[in-house]
């Protein structure tokens, strides 16, 4: 039997910095992917973390400010490698398919920060390069999206009160009907540490 990954994307103090975050589809988010973590270790998978770095913007993703890493509660251990990316998935600008190649991995599981971003576009590369993907919705979170047409300089009060707004539920729902059979599993944090797991992947 193959072995198996867990990537855990951009679960990083930037997001938690930006207003919007109070906002975010999934407060247990932290909870959600440390159980997940946790049974990966129980299992011998491998657990890969990847941070989203953009350097030189002095943006929130510029490491200069310090925000380019693990929000408190998620911590790596010896052994588990931790990949900085400056694309939106986690292959391009990274060596995560050589990790995984010489893992010997073919199943990949993905939760983290955002749904319809970094965790969708991984998603969707990994299966076109193969790996049997699993998306784990309820251990990813995303924000309400403004429309395109809003300036940048709106405030989070004029992008939730704007009915073109994509709401966090319109976002989820997208997201699943996009990659469910075509390009990933939908899966939840309680069937993924249950005892159903091992029969689902044998």
């Amino acid at each position: 039997m193959s072995r198996a990954a867990l990537v855990v994307i951009d679960v990083q103090e930037s997001f938690r910095q930006r207003p919007i975050w109070a906002y975010g589809s999934n407060p247990d988010l932290v909870r959600q992917v440390d159980r997940l973590v946790a049974a990966a270790r129980e299992r011998g998978d491998l657990v890969v973390w990847v941070l989203h770095s953009e350097p030189g913007t002095g943006g929130l993703f510029d490491p200069a400010l310090g925000h380019v890493r693990l929000i408190d509660g998620l911590v790596p251990v010896e052994g588990e490698p931790t990949l900085v990316k400056t694309a939106h998935n986690a292959f391009t600008t990274t060596n995560l398919q050589q990790l995984l190649t010489v893992a010997g991995v073919h199943d990949l599981t993905v939760c983290g920060i955002r749904t319809e971003q970094c965790v969708e576009t991984t998603t969707r590369v990994g299966a076109d390069l193969g790996y049997r993907m699993t998306f784990v919705t309820d251990a990813t979170l995303t924000f309400p999206i403004p429309h395109r047409d809003l300036p940048e300089t709106a405030t989070v009060e004029e992008i939730l009160a704007d009915p073109r707004t994509l709401t966090n539920e319109e976002i989820v729902t997208r997201t699943e009907y996009a990659l469910a059979g075509r390009f990933a599993t939908i899966a939840t944090v309680d069937e993924l540490t249950g005892a159903t797991y091992a029969g689902a992947r044998g």
